[in-house]
């Protein structure tokens, strides 16, 4: 049956033929001149589209820079095809195994670097991958250059890697058997980043992780937010807020247990598989809203007293629509958050991921809350534009095509 795709119908090619580019590839922005008498074609790649999130919307906004450019991507579920109307979207033999099968993505990990490896990149001049765990891994001709916009390498691998497997809830064998798992993709996750041809970091705190784990140096270019989208708000409501996926590493509970404490109203937007437990943790002033729609998050950021950031990221969007929303945000001092929250400025920080330390931050911020101008911080958000985020690759990836002689 032919597999629906970013609405258009796509028949799944033949087994062992899955990933063969098309050659009807995207061509560049009219500021790129012609390589050898035609347009230069590109193609880009991304783990898996099956949800809308940060990395989504980074090949959203390179997909704006190439609208021709198809993407390849290892699977693909419908609802994202808000971020991709009528794109052209090639999807690997995991498909099959996806859509038709169901078979959970976690149970796909041990097959997807040598389904990443099977598309077939020969006909292009150009190959973008947006990356945090195998689209880095592609293979291209020698000709063909790969700049890989890394969003962190892959954290289960890596700097997460025991965390990881300490909090899978299987049998001893069974864990001893994921261990042997990732410690074989940690190895081609390390051997296949030397085929980048190109590294971009999403920020320096990923960029010095590049450094560590794959011993490549990167260029930062900071993740697109819609901030001109937003408009800042200057009064608000009483209440908190924090905007997540409901995941044990973002620690949610530390905002619910300092709310709690404090007896201050907080809301908390997101869904995940923590939510059983920390409504378990949630005092009378702590209201759980589930998922919302995007013109209902960007109100409810609008008019909150501020953004509760308690995790570690490798960058925060969440952080940086709130303060284009002209709303501080009280954020763990750890991560991206570093390079886009200016502390007294456009926010505090807390020292450790603790609920005392929270507890301090808040009662900080409460005593200079008056202090914080909205106008400030929404200027502040635009340095980390879509705009500038297109500007800036442009004219990187014009660099590197040079160097490559491909102009």
């Amino acid at each position: 049956d032919a597999v629906k795709l970013a609405g258009q119908q796509v028949s799944p090619p033949s087994p062992g033929s899955y990933g063969r580019a098309s050659r009807s590839a995207g061509s560049f922005p009219a500021i790129f001149a012609e390589s050898r008498g035609r347009k230069i074609r590109v193609a880009i790649v991304h783990d898996f589209l099956v949800k809308i999130g940060g990395a989504e919307k980074v090949t959203q906004a390179l997909c704006e820079i190439f609208p021709q450019a198809p993407i390849y991507t290892l699977i693909y579920d419908p609802k994202v095809d808000s971020l991709f109307p009528q794109k052209k979207i090639i999807v690997s033999y995991l498909q099959r195994w996806y859509r038709t099968w169901h078979v959970p993505t976690k149970l796909l990990m041990p097959f997807m670097a040598e389904a990443i490896e099977s598309f077939d990149f020969t006909g292009y001049d150009l190959v973008i991958s947006s990356n945090n765990s195998f689209a880095g891994g592609i293979i291209t001709p020698p000709d063909v250059p790969h700049i890989s916009y890394c969003h962190s390498p892959t954290r289960y691998l890596w700097d997460a890697f025991h965390t990881y497997v300490a909090e899978q809830q299987l049998p001893r064998l069974v864990k001893g058997l994921l261990q042997y798992i990732l410690h074989n993709l940690r190895i081609w996750s390390k051997l296949s980043s030397g085929r980048v041809t190109k590294y971009v970091a999403n920020s320096n705190y990923v960029k010095n992780r590049i450094r560590k784990y794959y011993r490549r140096e990167s260029t930062v270019v900071y993740p697109p937010v819609d901030v001109d989208k937003i408009q800042a708000k200057a009064t608000h409501a009483d209440y908190f807020l924090v905007v997540s996926r409901l995941s044990a590493y973002k620690r949610v509970d530390l905002a619910i247990a300092a709310c709690n404490d404090l007896r201050m109203p907080l809301v908390i937007i997101g869904e995940g598989e923590e939510w059983a437990r920390l409504q378990k943790l949630a005092g009378f002033s702590v209201e759980f809203l589930g998922w919302q729609n995007e013109a209902n998050k960007i109100e409810y950021l609008r008019n909150c007293r501020a953004l509760i950031f308690p995790g570690e990221e490798d960058f925060g969007i969440v952080p940086v629509e709130a303060m284009a929303a002209g709303k501080p945000v009280i954020a763990y001092r750890k991560g991206g958050a570093l390079e886009t929250v200016i502390d007294g400025k456009t926010g505090v920080f807390f020292l450790a991921p603790t609920v005392p330390a929270l507890i301090g931050a808040m009662r900080n911020f409460l005593t200079k809350e008056k202090e914080f101008n909205p106008d400030f911080i929404h200027r502040h958000a635009e340095n980390f534009s879509r705009v500038k985020f297109k500007a800036e690759m442009v004219k990187l990836i014009h660099q590197e095509l040079q160097k490559c002689g491909k102009l």
